[in-house]
């Protein structure tokens, strides 16, 4: 199902911006905008750069590296996780191979016993 876009209104850096958006996302899309009006905030104030466009284009590549750092994290999460689930599939499957002959006795000893 489709929705109709309506225009939302965001500021960043004290400036108005117009965007068509679906109903569903306008909150992300806002939560969005404070961001990159905060990061903006923050390189103005640092004072290295200067003119609206260069403002823009440095937090945009500081958003973008936190991304990155953030997907290369899970990454290694990832992997850990999956070397983890190795180990204790071998755990489970040694201990269950343990168990095996020793219930296969107790039913051979109990058959004989009748």
């Amino acid at each position: 199902m489709t929705q109709d876009s309506m225009p939302v209104t965001v500021q960043i850096l004290d400036k108005e911006y117009r965007i068509a958006c679906v109903p569903d996302e306008q909150h992300g899309l806002m939560d969005c905008a404070r961001m990159l009006d905060q990061r903006m905030r923050e390189v103005r104030q640092n004072g290295r750069v200067i003119g609206a466009d260069r403002i823009a284009v440095m937090a945009a590549l500081n958003l973008l590296y936190d991304m990155m750092q953030q997907r290369d994290r899970r990454s290694v999460d990832t992997e850990r996780l999956a070397v983890l689930q190795e180990r204790v599939s071998a755990a489970v499957s040694a201990d269950a191979d343990e168990d095996t002959p020793a219930a296969g006795k107790k039913a051979a000893s109990g058959a004989s016993a009748i």
